[in-house]
C-alpha cells in the first residue's frame, strides 16, 4: 500500500502508519549520516580530549598526578604504569584530533572503543551505562564511517 495515498479500505491505523512513515522518512533526509556521524565524532573526541587535558601539564607535559593515578587507581594488568600512562594521555589527545578532523575516523574511533573496553574491565567496571554510551557513539563511526564533512570522505578513503 502506498502511504501517500488512501483508499475507502485504509483503517485510522493505516493512516497514522503512514503518517508516521513520512515523517521519519523526513528526519532521516534531514538529519541523514553526515550529521549523525559528526556529532558522534564530536562527542567522543571531546570526552577522550578533555580527560587528556587532566593529565598534563602545557602541551603535554605529563603530571606527576597522572603517574600516581596510573599507579594506583588505574591498574592495568601487564602494563607498566608509566608506560600506561603515556599510552593513554597520547591516545587521548592524538585519537580526538584526527576525529575531529575526520582523518583515519574508524580507525581512530576503533582505538578508542578498544580503551573504553579496557576502562570498563580494569578500571571502572560500575561505569558500564557511561561506557556503554560512548562505545555507541563509536560503534556508529565504525560501521558508519566518517561522513561527508571530514578529510577522509575528500580523500576518498572509506
Amino acid at each position: 500500500m502506498n502511504p501517500i495515498t488512501t483508499t475507502m479500505s485504509d483503517t485510522p491505523a493505516d493512516r497514522l502508519r503512514g503518517i508516521w512513515n513520512r515523517i521519519a522518512e523526513r528526519l532521516d533526509q534531514m538529519l541523514g549520516h553526515t550529521l549523525l556521524a559528526l556529532t558522534a565524532r564530536l562527542g567522543i573526541a571531546s570526552i577522550f580530549f578533555l580527560s587528556g587535558r587532566t593529565k598534563v601539564e602545557g602541551l603535554i607535559s605529563i603530571k606527576d598526578s597522572t603517574y600516581f593515578l596510573f599507579a594506583e587507581e588505574y591498574k592495568v594488568p601487564l602494563v607498566p604504569p608509566e608506560f600506561a600512562a603515556h599510552m593513554a594521555t597520547y591516545a587521548e589527545h592524538l585519537f580526538p584530533i584526527l576525529l575531529v578532523l575526520g582523518l583515519c575516523t574508524r580507525l581512530s574511533a576503533f582505538a578508542l572503543l578498544g580503551m573504553t573496553a579496557v576502562i570498563q574491565i580494569f578500571v571502572y567496571p560500575d561505569a558500564w551505562s557511561t561506557h556503554l554510551s560512548w562505545a555507541g557513539l563509536m560503534l556508529y563511526v565504525i560501521a558508519r564511517g566518517p561522513g561527508a564533512l571530514s578529510l577522509d570522505h575528500h580523500l576518498g578513503i572509506k
